[in-house]
């Protein structure tokens, strides 16, 4: 008996994202695709891209008979229904960023609101699977990573868990403009973004406290954060740069070994040996990885890259999803690259 799924938000990109992915998982059928707008459409039509949906799955206000409930929605509103799922006994995956950070506080100094839920965020798991994956196979509550935050939580991961860098970390990141959303504002027009690249959101984007409350987890104290992302002229892809002092001591070798010992088993994560291309990993759940060390000046240099909306999003999503209902996790997420 394939588990019933809900998306709320399903006309935004990352919704739309998820539905593809589901349409094509085997043991997941998609109950209810939900949205404010083009209520009363069938799926396909609102998402040109869904041929294989079916006629007779239109988008409507209710969740249906959904076991889990997926939400790709504008921050602050899944907060204000996922109670009410929950209580009903679904399991709740929020892409959306309303679950990532534990302390109700950043909401109102990040976000400019006031948590609807607070006394969730003591539940909700942070789903960036390759770290948590024991914690989400038992989650009712599942917090899905930004998409700048699992570039850089990934590049990172292996030396911060193996005390090889300090506590000073500078993330510089590029994103193609699909991780704005739709949005119609004049700086994501195309005679506004093509032929420009341009930094934003510094120092306050809010990815920030997510990547600085994820890294200080994996490092063990707290950490000085500089992030600065930019937007650059394509659809989809993402490519992060890390850098963080070694510690004293620690060598190349050291590196190198920490980061094949971390992602050895790992189905989606990739250490290769030169610098990653966000074209390769177009359309797929892959993270590919590279660290060096430049010695003159004993820093790492970590790299990720990956497509924003699969493994940045709804990828990630259905990931969690797969570890949290037992499923191999590689399941519905076969997809290789696509090249050119």
């Amino acid at each position: 008996m394939p588990t019933r799924v809900a998306i709320v938000g399903v006309t935004g990109y990352a919704g739309g994202e998820l539905a593809r992915l589901v349409l094509r998982h085997p043991e997941a059928r998609l109950v209810a695709a939900v949205a404010r707008s083009h209520q009363g459409e069938p799926l396909r039509t609102a998402q040109p891209h869904l041929h294989g949906a079916p006629d007779s799955l239109v988008i409507g206000s209710d969740v249906g008979d959904a076991d889990v409930v997926f939400t790709a929605l504008p921050a602050g509103e899944a907060a204000k229904q996922a109670r009410d799922w929950l209580r009903d006994g679904r399991t709740v995956i929020d892409i959306g960023s309303d679950f990532r950070l534990r302390d109700p506080k950043l909401y109102e100094r990040w976000y400019g609101y006031t948590h609807p839920a607070p006394d969730l965020l003591k539940e909700a798991v942070y789903g960036l699977t390759e770290l948590t994956r024991d914690r989400v196979r038992t989650a009712r509550l599942v917090a899905n990573p930004g998409c700048y935050p699992t570039a850089a939580l990934l590049a990172l991961a292996p030396a911060l868990k193996a005390g090889l860098v300090t506590e000073d970390v500078i993330v510089d990141a590029k994103s193609g403009v699909s991780g704005a959303g739709h949005s119609v504002e004049d700086a994501y027009l195309f005679g506004t973004i093509d032929e420009s690249v341009r930094p934003y959101g510094v120092p306050k984007h809010r990815h920030t406290p997510e990547i600085a409350q994820e890294a200080a987890a994996l490092l063990g104290k707290q950490l000085r954060l500089t992030f600065t992302p930019h937007l650059i002229p394509m659809n989809r892809g993402l490519v992060a740069t890390c850098y963080a002092p070694l510690r004293s001591g620690k060598t190349a070798r050291d590196v190198a070994q920490a980061y094949a010992r971390e992602y050895a088993e790992e189905p989606f994560v990739r250490v290769i040996d030169t610098y990653p291309a966000t074209k390769a990993t177009l359309g797929s759940n892959w993270c590919l990885v590279h660290a060096v060390v430049d010695e003159d000046n004993a820093r790492l240099v970590a790299f990720a890259a990956l497509d924003n909306l699969v493994k940045g999003a709804a990828g990630s999503a259905l990931q969690n999803f797969n570890a949290r209902f037992g499923y191999p996790e590689t399941m519905g997420l076969e997809a290789l690259p696509l090249w050119p």
